[in-house]
């Protein structure tokens, strides 16, 4: 690469200084926007049910591209129209061929086999339609953002910040890892008595999935260094990237397991982000981030380093997040870990009818209780994601929290649950209950669904396009037409290699 054009890109993507809290919460509420128009079209037009992957596309994909762009600076108005199309739908009757998911509960007639067969019960939680299309929409934010932040036409101030101030891109790092931290909770909720286990045994297992992720960093590195690929070494490092910090995170994560046992999931997310603030504030790491030289390996990466422990407190407010969405009821995994493992019952309990109402006042209160403390905190010290202080860690976790709690009502409002009683007809005496659950949008968007299935291959692909167009166009002296186009015809293929392996599983890990 022109070594004039590299130390222009550079510059380009350096020294933003961000937006306000409002306009990245309007930019994001698009994507509940068009989630609610998608649901109005599959809930009252018979024709959409399904969906065709054009449609779902221009629904889904579309207007998160529109939101940070063309309606960059007035997301509220993209909302508006969505909104207005949704209403009209609303008008029409709704389509009523909900499809039964029974679900066995135990009445005290459990026999001894039953118990043991177990693992057949346990092989999956029942799915999440909000939490599906919570980590695809923020899939799709991140892999659009990610190239967009190179073209003119994406404005600045949605470019990460440089040390402190809030942006998109800064939501899309923090978010990544609190989703990450949400999806870490399964192993723990189908087998609390892993908090227990020894220590040797979670790291070597936790090694073994997590080594791809290591892997993948290496990889960037190199490819990064032996192309001269512009980067922004503030960011995390000369040789630090995302994939090493990805990759710790679970490993630091088994450390905590004992500590659970003892502490609410919520409250270790919050010291542990105290603690990182005091080693910001009182221990001098601030001050060596900002000043130090880069004179030997460990402080040519100490934004890596530094930022390690706040991500760290990000994931566990995910985790937190995820004891409380993913069972049937959000006190399902505090019950469960304070009683001896002779006396739970874990696999009955996780196929039970979701308490869906509890779950949305329980994400409401810490939605509450994050957005107070953040506003608290900000009072005195500012956001910096190249520090995750505090209040990074504080406004990732009430952002993720409220966008769910979105979802979910979403979820309420047009495909509200119906739960029924009724007698197991294998059962010869006639004394096992089934509980069905009846609900038309049990699953999210089949593009959604889609891009959840192979969501790491999806994020490799979109790195790998975001080099080679980079290489290929001047994308910062890009019109603005161009950019859109371009910007368009990736968004497009991104969806449609989704789409293309919707059925399998690409990478197991």
């Amino acid at each position: 690469m022109h070594g004039d054009y590299k130390t222009s890109k550079e510059a380009f993507v350096s020294g933003a200084t961000g937006s306000t809290v409002l306009h990245i919460n309007a930019i994001c509420s698009v994507a509940l926007s068009s989630i609610a128009l998608h649901s109005a079209l599959t809930s009252r037009v018979a024709v959409f049910r399904p969906t065709s992957f054009f449609v779902e596309w221009i629904l889904l994909s579309v207007p998160l591209l529109l939101s940070m762009t063309v309606y960059a600076e007035a997301p509220g108005v993209l909302s508006v129209l969505l909104s207005v199309a949704t209403a009209v739908l609303l008008l029409l009757p709704s389509i009523e061929n909900g499809t039964a998911l029974p679900t066995r509960v135990d009445d005290g007639t459990t026999s001894t086999r039953d118990i043991g067969d177990r693992s057949a019960f346990q092989a999956s939680l029942p799915p999440l339609r909000a939490l599906s299309t919570y980590r695809a929409h923020m899939m799709l934010m991140t892999v659009l953002s990610i190239l967009a932040v190179d073209f003119q036409v994406f404005p600045r101030a949605l470019a990460k910040c440089e040390t402190y101030g809030v942006s998109l891109m800064d939501l899309g790092v923090g978010s990544f890892v609190f989703s990450q931290g949400i999806i870490s909770a399964i192993p723990l909720l189908k087998d609390p008595s892993r908090l227990r286990k020894p220590l040797g045994y979670k790291l070597f297992d936790t090694l073994k999935k997590v080594a791809p992720v290591a892997i993948l960093g290496l990889i960037r590195l190199m490819a990064v260094k032996g192309t001269d690929y512009p980067e922004h070494v503030t960011e995390y490092g000369v040789h630090w990237n995302f994939f090493v910090t990805l990759s710790l995170l679970p490993l630091l994560e088994v450390f905590t397991h004992r500590v659970i046992l003892h502490m609410p999931v919520a409250l270790l997310g919050l010291w542990i982000g105290v603690v990182q603030q005091c080693l910001l504030s009182f221990a001098g790491l601030g001050d060596i981030l900002l000043n130090a030289p880069r004179s030997n390996v460990v402080f040519a990466n100490k934004e890596g380093l530094i930022s390690l422990l706040g991500y760290f407190s990000i994931h566990i407010m995910g985790l937190s997040v995820g004891t409380i969405i993913l069972p049937p009821r959000p006190s399902f995994f505090r019950k469960q870990i304070v009683l001896p493992d002779d006396d739970r019952s874990t696999s009955l309990d996780l196929v039970a009818p979701r308490q869906t109402t509890k779950t949305v006042a329980e994400l409401f209160s810490y939605a509450f209780v994050w957005w107070g403390l953040f506003a608290f905190v900000r009072l005195k010290l500012d956001v910096s994601r190249r520090m995750v202080n505090l209040p990074y860690v504080l406004w990732l976790s009430a952002f993720n929290t409220s966008f769910i709690l979105g979802y979910c009502l979403l979820d309420l409002f047009f495909f509200p649950a119906r739960i029924s009683r009724v007698k197991d007809s294998s059962d010869p005496a006639g004394k096992r209950l089934i509980l069905e659950e009846c609900s038309a949008g049990s699953r999210a968007p089949l593009l959604l669904e889609a891009i959840n299935k192979n969501s790491l291959v999806i994020f490799l692909i979109a790195n790998v396009a975001t080099g080679l167009i980079n290489l290929s166009v001047k994308t910062m002296y890009a019109s603005d037409g161009k950019a859109l186009l371009i910007l368009g015809g990736y968004a497009y293929c991104l969806c449609a290699f989704a789409w293309l392996f919707r059925n399998r599983r690409l990478w197991r890990f």
